[in-house]
């Protein structure tokens, strides 16, 4: 490609200059090139993606763009890894910026034993070894802790220390064995075993300093992560530091930062414990007086009530009451009795007026013959016919010797 020729007068068009920069780029061809992963932005559905790597000796970075399937080629990747990737840089005549075009992806030194470590989390995790509702909790306080760590070791140091400073009593089954290296996943499961076994412990912490991926690696092995699974007795993992999350972490009941933690975890501060009693004791006292003044204040309101100050009043105002019930019955009984001795004596003097025996009374007779039949006018006697006479204290037997009969007036 010839130079381009340019002046005030008869300058190139951008468009030509972008062209020309575009393809001597490209004729650097494709290399490979190594460096740090620091940002992936996979999309959902694209076909290109972007990728920046960095070199971690240098402070640059550059973009990178990558088909889906060299992404799914460089199997389990993620951020912060160290990857080598086969490249082709190239320009964006868009926007005049250089980018690179990733034709081959794959992790390499720690990024590949990180990706074998994040393929073996998948295929756990898929078994369901990580799952939440399967953890073991933790005893309160237990009698006896198996401790897994070096002889000698800082991590068995520091959980030794500082479980006794916070729960002197506590009482250790220690087992010790290699924490890197070869035979450390066979020491490790085989105290575990041991361990688990032992019925004097309730709880088995795994000790650690931090370190290196590859020092560290042997708490990521399938093996071990299978026989903490299947432990009894609940396990807490404490291996490395904080950043450091090995398989034996995700699978362990409790995932503590460092050994230094493990020990907090596993055991409570007395002198926590003693304030949270004190404190409880002093809220069980105060909430006891609250009640008491409640109650004897309730107790005081129902003393001051007129039913408990004269038991015997409701009964008085109930009698007083009976009493003046009492009264108006006899006055209404009496009223009645009255009323209808009135009417009866009133009905007996009608009677009396209208009875045969008060015309007795008064002089008169009445006279039968002897048949009994009643003699109500002279026509019914004859002289010398017995008659009856009744009076009003007896009868008379009497004789006719006369008949006067008295002449009816005329009309």
């Amino acid at each position: 490609m010839s130079p381009l020729t340019s002046s005030p007068e008869q300058p190139q068009p951008l468009r030509v200059v972008l062209a020309g920069v575009k393809t001597w780029v490209e004729r650097c061809g494709s290399i490979w090139v190594s460096g740090q992963l620091i940002e992936l932005k996979r999309r959902s559905g694209a076909v290109t993606h972007f990728l920046t790597l960095r070199d971690p000796l240098a402070d640059m970075s550059v973009t990178v763009t990558a088909s889906t399937a060299v992404l799914d080629a460089a199997g389990p990747i993620a951020e912060g890894m160290a990857v080598v990737a086969l490249v082709r840089p190239t320009v964006w005549t868009r926007n005049g910026s250089l980018s690179f075009e990733c034709s081959d992806l794959r992790a390499s030194g720690e990024g590949r034993l990180l990706a074998a470590i994040e393929q073996r989390k998948r295929m756990l995790q898929a078994e369901g070894l990580f799952e939440q509702r399967l953890k073991k909790p933790l005893p309160f306080l237990p009698t006896g802790i198996g401790l897994i760590t070096g002889q000698n070791s800082a991590a068995e140091r520091d959980v030794l220390q500082v479980a006794r400073t916070r729960w002197p009593g506590v009482r250790f089954v220690v087992r010790h064995a290699v924490m890197q290296g070869q035979g450390c996943v066979d020491d490790v499961r085989d105290a575990l075993g041991v361990l688990d076994r032992d019925p004097s412990v309730d709880v088995i912490v795994v000790a650690r300093g931090g370190g290196s991926v590859q020092d560290l690696l042997p708490f990521s092995d399938e093996s071990l992560a299978r026989a903490v699974f299947a432990c009894r007795t609940p396990v807490i993992s404490a291996i490395g530091h904080e950043p450091d999350t090995p398989i034996l972490d995700l699978v362990a009941d409790v995932r503590a930062a460092t050994p230094t933690d493990a020990a907090k975890r596993v055991v409570p501060d007395v002198a926590d414990e003693r304030a949270r009693v004190v404190q409880a004791t002093g809220q069980l006292r105060r909430g006891l007086l609250r009640m008491l003044d409640r109650e004897a204040g309730q107790l005081q309101s129902l003393r001051s009530r007129p039913v408990l100050a004269n038991p015997l009043g409701a009964v008085e105002v109930q009698a007083d009451q009976l009493r003046q019930l009492r009264e108006r019955a006899r006055r209404a009984v009496q009223a009645r009795v009255r009323e209808e001795s009135s009417w009866v004596e009133h009905a007996v003097n009608r009677v009396r007026a209208l009875s045969p025996r008060a015309t007795l009374l008064r002089g008169y007779s009445i006279l039968s013959a002897a048949d009994g039949g009643t003699i109500d006018s002279t026509g019914m006697v004859t002289p010398g016919m017995q008659v009856l006479a009744r009076l009003a204290d007896g009868t008379v037997t009497a004789k006719v010797t006369e008949v006067h009969t008295k002449e009816k007036a005329n009309d």
